[in-house]
């Protein structure tokens, strides 16, 4: 993970346009004829992200997922994804799983790339384009002295559903194989926030960021945190 950030903050000094946010928010947000295009872009790895010989269909659809909520995180709609995908097996569920997800999430495919990936690790790459429903769209980096700290619903259910499914190699959790951005919940809260992020790396980590980004201290009362 240390390599992760240094990297990032070595890409942080490139990344100087204001649209990027220093790098330190969950989508790039761009003005474009009074309006602000909300752009991200998240990639999954077999052996990271999902386990070898899952089912390609709940990888396409957490691919989908994943980039969506940090539209959420924004409260942002989504207006088109664009696809990088590398061939590898199982094509068709992938496709089966895509074309779900597109449905669920009434949310058009509009292009992308492929490649053959031969016989290494199957890599997948997914960026999201949304369109603001408020301005200023709510960033990390807003929190300030006094606010409190909210949590949308309970956590944990991912992480258990991800070692169900390790050991047993039955049945992971709909949180771990599906899960469901919140992106109605995003759109509500965004005008009410001085900042906001979804949580893909844990309370702990994600909570951080917020205060890293905003320059405060977060106290965390760990049996308040709610789980499943």
């Amino acid at each position: 993970m240390s390599g992760e950030f240094d990297l990032i903050a070595r890409l942080r000094a490139l990344a100087t346009d204001p649209a990027a946010r220093g790098l330190d928010d969950d989508a790039a947000v761009i003005e474009i004829g009074g309006q602000e295009l909300v752009v991200t872009h998240d990639m999954m790895v077999e052996g990271i992200h999902w386990l070898p010989g899952q089912d390609m269909a709940d990888v396409a659809w957490k691919l989908v997922a994943v980039n969506l909520s940090d539209l959420a995180a924004k409260g942002a709609k989504p207006i088109g994804l664009i696809l990088g995908q590398m061939i590898g097996r199982d094509d068709d569920r992938f496709l089966d799983g895509l074309a779900e997800a597109l449905a669920a999430f009434d949310v058009p495919l509009l292009g992308g790339d492929t490649v053959g990936g031969g016989d290494g690790r199957v890599a997948l790459g997914l960026t999201a384009l949304g369109r603001a429903t408020f301005s200023p769209v709510p960033g990390r980096n807003g929190a300030q002295p006094g606010d409190l700290l909210y949590i949308t619903g309970p956590v944990g259910a991912a992480m258990a559903g991800y070692e169900h499914l390790r050991d047993s190699g039955e049945g992971g959790s709909g949180a771990f194989c599906r899960p469901v951005p919140l992106l109605k919940q995003g759109a509500a809260l965004a005008p009410l926030v001085t900042a906001m992020m979804d949580v893909s790396d844990g309370v702990l980590l994600d909570s951080w960021r917020i205060a890293r980004a905003s320059g405060v201290t977060l106290a965390i009362a760990s049996e308040d945190v709610p789980l499943s």
